[in-house]
């Protein structure tokens, strides 16, 4: 299934587009969403490649990772990025949560969040063999 990992790695790279595009706009709600999409993608595409099968529908990151082998051996400062970006997939949809996510996303914080978004992706794609 490289081509479905291909798929997902492109998208990979599109919505990293967008988090800078959101970063630079100051939409740092929208730009830590984008971010758990980056690492929710780079893991369906490890799923696939490791298990030749489309990935669980789900959004958990960490669930994802578990799934996957390329994971097995995830660096815990990656371990905290998935934890970080998890509350940014649903909470921040929500108005009970969303002031709160809100504050704490700040424009320092979202700036090493993406980087930290990046850095996991180029992992992924390294433990792929994919060009970087």
């Amino acid at each position: 299934m490289p081509d479905k990992v291909e798929y997902w790695l492109e998208l990979c790279d599109d919505d990293t587009k967008a988090a800078k595009a959101m970063l630079e706009s100051k939409n740092f709600l929208w730009m830590g969403f984008i971010c758990h999409l980056v690492a929710e993608k780079a893991l369906k595409a490890a799923f696939v490649n490791d298990a030749n099968d489309d990935p669980p529908k789900t959004h958990d990151l960490l669930r994802l990772a578990a799934l996957s082998d390329t994971c097995l051996n995830l660096p815990n400062k990656f371990k905290t990025l998935l934890g970080n970006l998890s509350p940014l997939q649903i909470e921040a949809r929500y108005p009970e949560y969303k002031a709160k996510i809100a504050a704490v996303l700040t424009e320092s914080y979202c700036d090493t969040l993406l980087q930290e978004t990046e850095e996991f992706l180029c992992w992924i794609k390294e433990k792929l063999g994919r060009q970087l």
